[in-house]
């Protein structure tokens, strides 16, 4: 027989409590300092980001930290998680910032031009990394053509839906452009996807997706580290 005495019930009771707050501490640093867990909720971004997929947001980098300042700030093409504050409802919206602050960008027949600052030209932006065939050139302002200008302020972005023909985004305002403006700032955003870690359905026991399909076979949503289509070099 031990010669070391069991613990007391208050005693295992109060290890345990001290050990659970430490894991909730850990956990809530981690959130909201680093790192966010995500599941996508609709189809503004086919075909980079599936409904339901699974996804990591890096929110350190856009941190402003006291005497250090931000770590990086949105870059071109970055996809970010952000809240525009349209309804209850939907709470996070997630995009692609296309414009950047002080940057003019221009919308007509179906592409995107940039003029950016100092300069006197546009010039069309290069999508195809991340536009499905179903939606080059077929980024329109209420469905129609005609030519649309964004005068993008400083500290301000412009934002778009890979999904140019089902996404809510800066080109209406998020909802309706006669209450909010085309733009969001740092105040709105919670970080940029770090890591796509895809659809697990338990049902198949694979990554098959419950709802998309290619040629008939559901859709292999599996986890994209590295590769995932989160930013793209840009050049004139």
């Amino acid at each position: 027989m031990s010669d070391t005495p069991s613990k007391s019930f208050f005693t295992e009771a109060r290890d345990f409590l001290k050990d659970l707050i430490i894991i909730v501490a850990v956990v809530m640093v981690v959130r909201t300092f680093f790192v966010m867990p995500f599941q996508i909720n609709g189809q503004s971004m086919y075909e980079s980001y599936y409904d339901k997929e699974f996804i990591i947001v890096d929110r350190f980098s856009y941190q402003d930290l006291p005497v250090l300042g931000r770590f990086r700030e949105p870059k071109r093409w970055d996809v970010v998680v952000f809240k525009p504050w349209v309804s209850k409802d939907r709470k996070y919206f997630i995009k692609r910032v296309i414009g950047l602050p002080g940057e003019t960008l221009k919308i007509q027949g179906g592409k995107v031009f940039l003029r950016e600052e100092n300069s006197e030209d546009f010039i069309e932006l290069d999508e195809a990394p991340y536009l499905s065939e179903a939606n080059w050139g077929k980024t329109y302002v209420r469905n129609d053509q005609w030519e649309y200008i964004y005068d993008i302020p400083e500290g301000k972005y412009f934002v778009i839906g890979d999904n140019r023909q089902a996404s809510t985004d800066s080109r209406t305002c998020f909802s309706t452009c006669s209450i909010r403006e085309n733009y969001i700032d740092m105040t709105m955003v919670t970080g940029r996807v770090l890591v796509d870690l895809g659809y697990f359905n338990i049902k198949e026991f694979s990554f098959a997706h419950p709802s998309v399909t290619e040629d008939g076979v559901p859709l292999s949503t599996v986890p994209r580290f590295f590769s995932s289509p989160g930013t793209h070099n840009y050049s004139n």
